[in-house]
């Protein structure tokens, strides 16, 4: 099977709703293609090891997508509920589809390299369930034990040094969602005195969000700052009702090793803050590995590779967290994840195979 067919296999297995069959191809692929050691856990997580030694290394995907558009699935009236594939179309080097670019191409150039590689210590491929909604596959592979020392995960990692080019990202950003919610006392407006303004007290709070300075570290050569931003405001009853509650969300894009100081809003009276999601940033420590993979890539491609840095939370975030050293490698591009025309160059595919299979012969054994 070519890298091209497994590619367009996996593209027209829908699972934005439902992992389950992409998970039951992707099983049955490992166990028919490879001798390796294949687990399905609780989740529909998919893991294969073969290999023996010290020290693991894992190349890293995830198997589930963002909701296709009417476009994008094989059902002529565009009813995405009932859709038996997903449409996949080959042209102008291209391969379009959902998931294409984000991320089963990847995925499925992980897949061959895990099955070609001779590997000098264990080699883990790992597929992971619900990434797009918050990384719930790879918390839970973690929590099951999931630990190995490095992975190569395989998101978007290609045209951000420049143009043709697949760099390898050493760090991204995270992102904490919370919500500030300020209290106060109903009144009729015209005794407005007589209560306490909840909407005057989320004002003063995201007047403190704004004064905030958010942090910035320095990696790869670069500045990667923080940003807080205020996404939505609700409160009030009537229009003239002196409101007794008033919520505000902020979206914080977070950098590795710290935080903005966002408790600082419940020194404010009757303010409370609370957060309800936390995808955490990631970072590369370890400057041998990193260069590594940075000499694989550029080995298998005409231009000069760098090591750069990612806006976006992925699953290395949660690896990187429990302890992995995590680059990110793969051939999705600025503006193609989760778009009505996704798609992925099938030149950049290849090159990521091979750069995946030498990392995975030439790791560990190159330290």
């Amino acid at each position: 099977m070519t890298l091209v067919e497994l590619t367009r296999d996996l593209v027209s297995i829908p699972s934005h709703e439902d992992e389950a069959a992409a998970g039951d191809f992707l099983e049955s692929w490992l166990r028919r293609e490879t001798d390796a050691d294949v687990t399905r856990d609780a989740v529909g997580n998919v893991i294969a090891r073969k290999g023996t030694g010290p020290e693991t290394l894992a190349l890293v995907g995830h198997h589930d997508v963002v909701e296709p558009a009417a476009s994008q699935v094989a059902d002529a009236d565009g009813t995405v509920d009932d859709a038996s594939e997903y449409v996949v179309d080959e042209r102008d080097g291209r391969l379009y589809g959902r998931g294409a670019a984000d991320m089963k191409g990847a995925l499925a150039a992980a897949l061959l390299a895990f099955r070609d590689a001779d590997p000098a210590g264990e080699l883990v491929v790992a597929t992971f369930v619900g990434e797009e909604v918050g990384g719930v596959g790879a918390q839970y592979a973690i929590d099951d034990g999931f630990a190995p020392e490095y992975a190569v995960v395989g998101e978007g990692s290609t045209n951000y040094s420049g143009p043709n080019v697949t760099d390898v990202a050493v760090a991204h950003k995270g992102r904490r969602g919370s919500t500030i919610t300020a209290h106060g006392t109903a009144a009729h407006a015209s005794e407005a005195n007589a209560g306490e303004n909840a909407i005057y007290r989320a004002t003063a709070a995201v007047d403190r969000v704004r004064d905030l300075e958010p942090p910035s570290v320095d990696v790869a050569g670069e500045s990667i700052a923080g940003r807080l931003t205020v996404t939505e405001i609700e409160g009030g009853s009537a229009m003239n009702v002196v409101p007794a509650r008033c919520a505000v969300t902020v979206d914080e894009r977070t950098v590795p090793g710290e935080r903005a100081a966002l408790e600082r809003v419940t020194d404010l009276d009757g303010v409370e803050w609370t957060v309800d999601q936390d995808l955490p940033p990631m970072r590369c420590d370890d400057d041998a590995f990193a260069e590594t993979v940075l000499e694989a890539a550029d080995g298998v491609q005409a231009a000069d590779p760098e090591l750069v840095t990612k806006p976006h939370a992925t699953d290395a975030g949660w690896l990187s967290r429990a302890g992995t050293e995590c680059v990110i490698c793969g051939p999705s591009e600025p503006g193609e994840a989760h778009t009505d025309d996704e798609s992925v160059s099938i030149a950049v595919l290849e090159r990521c195979l091979e750069t995946y299979r030498r990392v995975a012969d030439r790791w560990p054994s190159a330290q």
